[in-house]
């Protein structure tokens, strides 16, 4: 069977942001008279790094703004807001892990892994910390020991989405396509919504084309 190469997005249950869709008008409404004058939308970004540039004090501007960042690829951006965020709260592990997030964008996989392992020595069981570390190591090559990780993951927390999301990768990426499907189906049954399960439907819809033919 010819290899079929799978491109996904791989959040990992990384904390996310989302600005939600303004609700549609309604279509009875009353005709216009005069039309309203337009303005531009708000960048809810910008108006959050012009806050933070008045005062880079506040940790939860901080690590919002870090993750509205990485949600936009502005990856070195992310990473200074980020370290900064880290630096207010050392031990804080939502920060800690999406900084190692930023880091692994940029190529930076041994500082990313160093911070993955500083969540996990406090929270052993933190299921997000070891999805990211996994991989991590698994873009490094090291398959064998990122697999068996997230499969220690689902042992101890079925409903981890981000363990089968990240499987379901390992499982493509070496032609095992029916496993990945069935990896990436239980993603859609657990977070349909997130990140990974939007990436999974997409992966999905790819994979059940070629596996068909």
């Amino acid at each position: 069977m010819k290899r079929l190469v799978v491109t996904v997005v791989l959040c990992a249950g990384v904390t996310a942001l989302a600005v939600l869709p303004s609700s549609a008008a309604s279509k009875s409404a009353a005709p216009v008279v005069a039309s309203a004058p337009q303005t531009a939308p708000v960048d809810s970004l910008q108006l959050l790094a012009n806050a933070v540039a008045k005062d880079s004090t506040r940790f939860d501007d901080l690590l919002e703004l870090g993750i509205l960042y990485l949600d936009r690829d502005q990856v070195d951006p992310a990473i200074a807001v980020l370290s900064k965020a880290h630096t207010l709260r050392p031990t804080d592990r939502r920060v800690t892990v999406n900084l190692g997030v930023a880091l692994d964008a940029k190529n930076r996989p041994a500082l990313a892994q160093r911070y993955y392992r500083e969540v996990l020595a406090a929270f052993p069981d933190d299921s997000v910390a070891t999805c990211r570390l996994a991989s991590s190591l698994y873009a490094q090559g090291q398959q064998n020991e990122a697999v068996r990780m997230l499969a220690r993951v689902i042992e101890k927390s079925p409903r981890a989405y981000c363990a089968y999301f990240a499987l379901g990768i390992a499982f493509a990426d070496v032609g095992i396509y029916r496993d990945a499907i069935r990896m990436w189906r239980k993603v859609q049954e657990l977070a349909p919504e997130s990140p990974e399960g939007i990436s999974a439907k997409e992966s999905i819809e790819v994979l059940e084309k070629y596996v068909g033919r």
